[in-house]
């Protein structure tokens, strides 16, 4: 080979191993389902991750259909960390058919999941909203940080630092709103969707829901539940904004009580987290 030619292959050969660094430096493509999950993801992969997600601000992951460009984005994608909410029954199947490739990691793999009951005491199934507890988010966290590490060994020093400051980060949440609630323990509080139920039971409360699995409550499972929101007494009803407000403002009349707005998904966690500790705890008084 002559001089010419070597250095060429030099050339092509230096920038081959500049590319593969740089590939190799880039952050992972990570999809999410909701918000929270985001800055889970966010917090224990840091500058190695750039996270997108499937549910927006003001979506509700009971109803959602993933847009063609999301489908599309998927094939860049290393992760898709799921958490079982409902859109995901359908759609899980299909976008782990559409991309095979793509490594499918779920956040609810190892914490149990309570039942879910509707306004009769009916059996709903399980509970998916298991991110409103800063106890089991601490699960996920650990499956977060384990995939990670297992598909980036390169950056395990940063994962295992983001993560441990997570954690005691969401140890804080939790010594925080329990010092918030610690007064309202035993106590019941209606709400319309029942999103709540995992964060009732690790601080003592108890959720009475209006409706289940997004159905509006019958006029006889209406009254029931206005004569047990008079029963306790209840002065709030707590609504999300991905869901009416019409019958819980039905109950509210009936009852002399006020709406009040808590979002479960937003994607703020500690912050949105310590707020509504603060509405449950001025409600509970």
């Amino acid at each position: 080979m002559g001089t010419f030619a070597k250095i060429i292959a030099f050339v092509v050969a230096l920038g081959a191993l500049q590319a593969g660094a740089a590939s190799a430096s880039a952050p992972l493509p990570v999809f999410v389902s909701i918000l929270p999950q985001k800055y889970f993801v966010e917090r224990v992969g840091g500058e190695q991750v750039v996270v997108s997600v499937m549910v927006g601000s003001g979506q509700s992951p009971a109803t959602y259909e993933p847009t063609p460009r999301q489908m599309t984005a998927l094939s860049q994608a290393r992760f898709y960390f799921s958490i079982g909410v409902a859109f995901e029954d359908t759609w899980m199947t299909r976008i782990q058919a559409a991309h095979p490739a793509l490594r499918v990691v779920p956040m609810q793999r190892g914490i149990a999941l309570l039942p879910l009951t509707g306004p009769r005491g009916e059996d709903a199934g399980t509970d998916p909203h298991i991110w409103t507890s800063p106890l089991r988010v601490k699960i996920m966290a650990t499956s977060i940080r384990d995939a990670l590490i297992e598909t980036d060994p390169a950056h395990r020093g940063d994962y295992e630092l983001n993560y441990r400051a997570f954690i005691a980060e969401l140890d804080a949440l939790d010594r925080d709103v329990r010092a918030l609630l610690m007064s309202a323990k035993g106590k019941s509080f209606l709400v319309f969707h029942p999103s709540w139920g995992y964060f009732a039971s690790d601080y003592g409360l108890r959720q009475i829901p209006i409706e289940a699995e997004g159905k509006e409550p019958g006029a006889k499972a209406l009254v029931r539940v206005i004569d047990l929101g008079k029963r306790e007494d209840a002065r709030v009803i707590f609504v999300q904004t991905q869901f009416s407000r019409r019958t819980a403002e039905t109950v509210a009349a009936a009852i002399g009580a006020r709406v009040v707005a808590v979002d479960p998904l937003a994607e703020n966690y500690p912050q949105n987290l310590l707020r509504v500790a603060h509405e449950f705890a001025e409600a509970l008084k």
